[in-house]
Parts: structure tokens; sequence; C-alpha cells
């Protein structure tokens, strides 16, 4: 960012892009609990007040990265279902297939299962009603984005498909929150295994959770 004050429409943009990335950069540095106000604006450039003139909190600049970081993903989710379920197999087949693709794509989104696992708890407040009301039309766009791709290939699942998603990201959040555990419970594990048997492997977790969930939602014969 080349001026030092954003005047015009487009430079405010450009301001709000750099808040978000360099909030998706500390993500990938950081688990969502340790981001703070005072890190963020000394990493962007900017006085934590100008900071708040485009993100009303903390929270609020999560949430929008969590929606922009969704919508990428479901990009890469669409070419990822299409190469990997066959339309040619049956719906159990077809479910297994959605449920390798579906695991293994979102255990690779550590980030975005750490903002999902903190949404309903943390997230969701300290924000203002018009904030909330943006970020669930935006939640509620992308979650249509992904049950149409579910029924897209598997369209047994019907009108299920959305309820079928919205488990699927609660699973990746609370899932994930198991998945990295701190350095004093990893010497834990370490020094008695047979504690760490219950230790979650996001994906393989996640692949379970996915397929008791989806093969629940289809039709009976």
């Amino acid at each position: 960012m080349t001026f030092q004050r954003a005047r015009s429409a487009e430079q405010r943009e450009v301001r709000r892009r750099a808040i978000l990335e360099t909030t998706s950069a500390m993500l990938d540095e950081m688990p969502v609990a340790e981001v703070t106000l005072n890190e963020l604006s000394r990493r962007v450039g900017l006085a934590k007040t100008a900071v708040l003139r485009y993100f009303e909190s903390r929270e609020a600049v999560l949430l929008d990265l969590m929606d922009d970081r969704t919508a990428t993903w479901l990009a890469e989710l669409e070419r990822e279902l299409a190469d990997g379920v066959d339309s040619s197999r049956s719906a159990p087949e077809r479910a297994e297939q959605m449920a390798d693709v579906l695991s293994r794509s979102l255990a690779a989104q550590r980030v975005l299962c750490d903002l999902f696992g903190a949404q309903g708890g943390v997230l969701e407040h300290n924000v203002s009603v018009e904030a909330v009301r943006r970020h669930k039309r935006a939640s509620l766009g992308n979650l249509a984005v992904m049950a149409d791709l579910i029924r897209q290939h598997l369209p047994e699942v019907g009108d299920r498909a959305e309820l079928f998603c919205l488990h699927a990201l609660i699973m990746g959040g609370a899932l994930a929150a198991y998945a990295a555990p701190p350095p004093s419970l990893l010497a834990v594990y370490e020094s008695e295994p047979a504690l760490a048997v219950h230790h979650v492997d996001l994906r393989t977790a996640l692949r379970l959770a996915i397929i008791t969930s989806l093969v629940g939602m289809l039709p009976r014969s």
C-alpha cells in the first residue's frame, strides 16, 4: 500500500484485503485464540484504531476471513469431487468416494477447521447485529454451494444435503481441536503411549464421521 490514508472505495478495499491477508498469514502460524488486534495492527502496519475503521472487532475480521476461505475451499472441492467420484457407481459406493474426497480436502484446511470450531462459541460474539447478519448470509450462501456439490454427485441425499454439509463443517471444527494437542499433552503421550489410544488423526476421524452421517442420510431401499 503506497497511500497513507484510504480515501476512495478502491483504496479502502485494498486496505481491507491487506488486513484479511495478514490475518490469514497469522493463522498459518498460530491458532485462532492467539490472534490479537494488537499483533494484527503491528503486522499490517496500521494503528489499532485504523484497523477498527475497517472491521469493528477482532471477531469481525475472523468471520470475514472464514467466509472468504470457505468460498475458496469450495472452488477447490468442486474440482476434487469431479475427479474423485465416479458417477457410474452405486449410491453407497459414491458415498464412500465422497467421504474419501471430503475428509482429505477438509483435513487439509486446518485453519478453516480452526475457524469453524471457534465460530459459535467465540467468533459470533463481540460483533454487531449487522456484522452477524452479513456473515450469516455469506455462510448460508457457502452452505448452499456445498450442498449443490454434494447433490451433483450424490443426488440421493436430496433436501438433506444442507444438513449433511452443516454437520460435516461442525465436525471438522470440533475434531480439529483434538487433532493438534498442546506440547504438554504430546509429552504425556510420548512418555505413556497407552494414554494416546484416542489421539485423533483428523482425516481418519473426519472420514468416519462423514461416511456415518452421509450413509445415514441415503434413502432406505
